[in-house]
């Protein structure tokens, strides 16, 4: 029966509504962060740094999910890997993101401070990396690197809708398997350098992997959200089946497990081994108002989404792949909140109305880019040869 299957796709604009919820997300955002750096400047560009993090985590987590279908040769997600393409043009935005938190480096990292860190042992030891000119050369060069890879990867990705021509493909493979290394490289550094060195003195040697767990998370789930929300919009590639829900909620559901492993298994190795230099870390999110978020934390990203997602029924059902979709989105926002803010506000929660315009701003920029892309190109990849294959899957 499957082999009887068309393809059946016509481009169709995107609903105005969704482009109107960009639109306003991001204004009312926008307005919100600039008074918000009117009113205080530093609790700003903390919060910026969340958004930043956040929609890195978007923009190359997508990356990755497009190079690792090449790699894996995965048939289930071809008719899907367009949505991660237009999701990672968000690598663009992230050097202008950026901006604001560079300029107020020094209220935020205290390793910018050269008296201080001339008189400490421990921060002179890393002079050598943790230093000015050397920190902007990596970001800029980072910054780079993805934005050469979603070209080489997309640029190809869209001429095979014009030609059909099966050697992009195989030229896409050679380059994601160069990319692999340089993701893992690159994601590990920008995670250690705008995240763990707001406290210099602390370190994990598995820090980049906690952040890279959450990071293909979240993406994860804006790619499912928005396959259930275009297909129930008519508005997607028909023959989308159960089996392909399926498969997305495993995926999310598997990366949820994987998370809370690297997160019990840094927060276990410290706990064990009992070193000043590192169980303090823990201790500042264990102490005052924090021990809330701390403990929040735990259900919000790992117990509710793992009930959430255990049966196969929760994978198959599109209301609840969506539902818990936005709830993984908004506990990657949470996890960041925790590993960022206590550096700014250590002894209580800063929370209020100054919180709030970022979310809505780095929601805004996903949709605005999404809809963008979506009106130039094809939802789906449709010169893909395995393309069929893919509506053909079947558990």
């Amino acid at each position: 029966m499957s082999s009887e299957t068309k393809i059946e796709y016509s481009k169709k604009e995107l609903p105005s509504s969704f482009g109107k919820a960009g639109y306003t997300l991001f204004a009312v955002g926008l307005v919100l962060v600039i008074i918000s750096y009117l009113v205080d400047p530093v609790r700003s560009s903390f919060n910026n740094l969340i958004m930043l993090m956040f929609l890195s985590s978007i923009g190359v987590g997508s990356l990755f999910l497009v190079a690792i279908e090449y790699l894996g040769g995965a048939v289930w997600s071809v008719p899907f890997r367009r949505i991660p393409e237009f999701l990672g043009a968000i690598i663009f935005i992230l050097p202008i993101i950026a901006i604001p938190v560079y300029f107020n480096m020094h209220d935020m990292f205290h390793w910018t401070h050269t008296e201080d860190v001339l008189s400490d042992e421990i921060l002179s030891g890393k002079v050598g990396y943790l230093n000015i000119p050397f920190f902007t050369i990596r970001v800029v060069v980072i910054f780079l690197v993805w934005m050469l890879f979603y070209f080489m990867l997309t640029k190809r990705s869209r001429l095979q809708d014009q030609t059909g021509d099966q050697k992009l493909t195989s030229s896409n493979i050679k380059i994601s398997a160069i990319f692999m290394p340089f993701f893992a490289i690159t994601i590990t550094i920008a995670s250690v350098d705008w995240i763990m060195s707001l406290e210099p003195h602390w370190f994990s040697t598995i820090f980049g992997i906690y952040y890279f767990s959450g990071t293909v998370l979240a993406a994860i789930a804006v790619v499912t959200f928005l396959v259930v929300y275009l297909t129930e919009k008519g508005l997607f590639i028909k023959g989308i089946k159960t089996d392909h829900y399926y498969s997305l909620g495993a995926l999310m559901f598997a990366f949820v497990n994987f998370w809370a492993y690297i997160a019990f298994s840094q927060f276990l190795l410290i706990y064990y081994a009992n070193i000043p230099e590192e169980t303090y870390w823990y201790l500042n999110r264990w102490e005052g108002g924090w021990i809330v978020v701390s403990l929040l934390l735990i259900f919000v990203h790992f117990v509710v989404p793992y009930f959430g997602l255990v049966s196969q029924p929760s994978k198959t059902n599109p209301k609840r792949l969506k539902f818990m979709a936005i709830w993984l989105l908004v506990a990657h926002i949470v996890d960041l909140y925790w590993l960022i803010m206590p550096t700014y506000s250590p002894e209580s929660i800063p929370f209020s109305w100054m919180e709030l315009g970022f979310p809505l701003l780095t929601f805004g920029i996903m949709v605005i880019v999404f809809g963008i892309k979506a009106k130039k190109e094809n939802l789906v990849p449709i010169g893909d040869p395995k393309l069929k294959r893919g509506l053909d899957f079947r558990l």
